[in-house]
């Protein structure tokens, strides 16, 4: 069945500087039919507060992402070979309107859930998770396990404007589409707006670590307790970039000193082999403030270790299905 997937760019036969630039060099396709995993890009950020240019990440995490390879080292996993997986390219986007914007994104990840193909996106400001969940839960409420510097989950902005991308998981719970106890929040950190900011989250029952706790109980410990927050039900990985230390991903909209090694965050995500993931995303990648292209590195990265693990979710399910 492998020989049928579809395979990226061989580089000992073509550089990595040249080509078409797609996600991990994979074919660029039209639509998401007959794939187990879609690649595609969402070039937003109409929710951003402050420092926008996460619009421009998914161009350039494409670029960046030419720097991986067919077999993930740890896991000997070949995800193309186990998985059909593609760049399906940009959901489309309005960036002078924001109400449409959300439409169209969920109406691009509704297409992907209705091929029967897991999303893996890259943004763009936090705010297009919002859209994506509408989609992938649509049917069901779902679990998220949220890496980030911050909650995400306050109000209103700039009088009562509910969309922003320090909004999205409040609207979220809100919907119906999250069951709040079956959040947990890790890396969260930094200065906030009133001492009783995540009060409202917390309520709801979302567990929320904060990076010294982190810090004081390390990667394993902390993931044993996001495995059994969600559970075996279907959950949402949502991967900000801000939450890895500015020192090595500075290219974002609200960096937070004291953040995740890139190594704690390639630990974390490996450690979310098994569970029921039902698609996931890395966002706020803002290019105009990257150094070297280290932030966007680091969003490839995690966008691989992130497909690695659906790939071997899909290869599990399929071996599973094949029985006799």
């Amino acid at each position: 069945m492998s020989e049928t997937f579809h395979q990226p760019v061989d580089a000992a036969k073509v550089p990595r500087f040249a080509g078409h630039a797609t996600f991990m060099r994979l074919p660029a396709v039209p639509s998401p039919k007959g794939l187990d995993i879609a690649l595609a890009g969402i070039p937003w950020d109409g929710g951003t507060t402050n420092r926008a240019g996460a619009r421009h990440g998914p161009r350039e995490v494409r670029n960046q992402s030419s720097l991986m390879r067919s077999t993930h080292h740890v896991f000997k996993t070949e995800p193309f070979r186990v998985a059909n997986i593609a760049d399906i390219g940009d959901l489309a986007v309005n960036p002078i309107d924001l109400l449409d914007a959300l439409r169209l994104i969920e109406e691009g990840v509704a297409e992907i859930v209705s091929a029967g193909a897991l999303p893996l996106c890259v943004g763009g400001d936090h705010l297009t998770t919002l859209p994506i969940l509408r989609a992938v839960a649509r049917q069901k409420q779902v679990g998220l396990i949220q890496f980030d510097a911050h909650s995400d989950t306050n109000d209103t902005y700039f009088g009562n404007n509910p969309y922003t991308h320090g909004t999205p998981f409040r609207r979220a719970i809100e919907e119906g589409l999250l069951d709040p106890r079956r959040i947990v929040q890790i890396g969260i950190r930094g200065s906030v707006y009133a001492p009783d900011e995540h009060d409202w989250a917390i309520a709801q029952g979302i567990r929320i670590i904060y990076m010294e706790e982190f810090v004081g109980r390390g990667v394993e410990d902390v993931m044993a307790e996001a495995r059994e927050i969600v559970g075996q039900n279907p959950t949402y990985v949502t991967f900000d970039i801000d939450a890895i230390d500015p020192s090595m991903a500075p290219g974002t909209g609200t960096p937070e000193i004291g953040g995740f090694t890139t190594r704690e965050a390639q630990q974390m995500v490996r450690l979310l082999d098994g569970l029921n993931l039902v698609g996931a995303d890395v966002v706020e990648v803002s290019p105009p403030f990257d150094l070297a292209g280290m932030t966007s590195i680091a969003g490839a990265t995690i966008m691989f270790e992130l497909m690695c693990i659906l790939a071997r979710q899909i290869e599990k399910a399929r071996k599973a299905t094949s029985k006799p």
